[in-house]
């Protein structure tokens, strides 16, 4: 590690659709946060392609941590650790993310972090909301997770509830693509539904 006070972390995300990098320091502040969405790719399908998400992590996944530490004004010497998702998502797409960050950790000897997709949403709270600490109740509502977690402590939680079968992103997608609406469905039902009216389901179904 560095012989400094802050703590500067290499983030890597993809474990879905989107492949991204980030560089946080002492866990809070985000020096840098480069996102590389796929939706324009998956649109025409009306969902995630597994395959051809995988296909594309592995070509902007080089591309994203040169941004993000470009923008961080860092380089990987001056990075303390490298943090990446390893699960849950899709199978393909994660090892992509988690074969990066293994690379860049054995070539620059820094410790390697794995981060649990969910446990990431809940500690994305610390960054929005800085003077934040456990214990509290998290509603983790993502695109294929619903969760209530009691945050008991830093890095320790326990499940109050969640869904058995589709979590709400995923029935939102759902309710899209049968009404005609496209992928990804919450953000266009978000849309129509804020014009309001009485007809907004009715137009919606016919």
């Amino acid at each position: 590690m560095n012989k400094q006070t802050d703590v500067r972390i290499l983030a890597i995300e993809s474990s879905c659709d989107e492949t991204a990098a980030a560089v946080v320091v002492d866990g809070r502040d985000v020096r840098s946060n480069i996102i590389s969405s796929q939706i324009a790719l998956h649109t025409i399908y009306g969902g995630v392609v597994p395959e051809l998400a995988s296909r594309k992590h592995i070509e902007k996944i080089n591309q994203v941590i040169r941004e993000a530490l470009k923008e961080a004004r860092m380089t990987l010497e001056e990075i303390d650790a490298v943090a990446v998702t390893y699960g849950p998502g899709l199978v393909g797409a994660l090892l992509v993310g988690v074969a990066e960050a293994k690379a860049i950790s054995f070539a620059k000897k820094l410790p390697l972090i794995g981060v649990h997709h969910i446990e990431g949403h809940i500690c994305a709270n610390y960054i929005e909301n800085p003077g934040l600490k456990p214990p509290f109740l998290c509603l983790v509502v993502s695109g294929g997770h619903t969760h209530l977690v009691n945050v008991q402590g830093y890095g320790s939680y326990g499940i109050l509830g969640h869904t058995l079968d589709d979590a709400a992103g995923e029935a939102f997608d759902k309710v899209a693509r049968a009404i005609g609406l496209g992928y990804p469905g919450g953000h266009k039902i978000e849309k129509e539904a804020q014009k309001g009216g009485d007809s907004f389901l009715i137009n919606m179904l016919m």
